[in-house]
């Protein structure tokens, strides 16, 4: 590839839009939830359910579900997402958004697939 094509490419690269946000994957078979937010969204449905069919995902009790119930049963959906380009502390801002999430929808015990945390 010459210089200048590489270049090109390299600028277009620069110029697509980074999003942040909060996410939900629910299990339709019994209306749990998961909560979770990301720096970067892009494609993260297609990495979540590769941890999860490889059986590696973080939270041990979607993972025996979506074993139990298979992949079918489950939904992904973006419940807010912000551009990222701009935002100085990328961690906090994703953190901030997952607490409010957590806070509103309550996925917690026979709700959700989260662990409440210690204050």
């Amino acid at each position: 590839m010459d210089k200048n094509k590489r270049r090109e490419l390299q600028e277009e690269y620069k110029q697509i839009k980074t999003y942040m946000g909060a996410i939900q994957i629910v299990n339709k078979a019994n209306g749990k939830i998961y909560i979770d937010s990301y720096p970067n969204l892009k494609n993260k449905w297609l990495t979540l359910q590769a941890q999860l069919d490889m059986g590696r995902f973080a939270n041990s009790q979607l993972q025996k579900d979506w074993k139990e119930y298979g992949a079918e049963n489950f939904t992904y959906e973006v419940l807010e997402e912000k551009e990222a380009d701009g935002v100085t502390d990328v961690r906090w801002e994703v953190k901030q958004l997952e607490k409010r999430w957590l806070e509103k929808l309550q996925p917690y015990g026979d709700k959700g697939y989260n662990k409440p945390t210690m204050r």
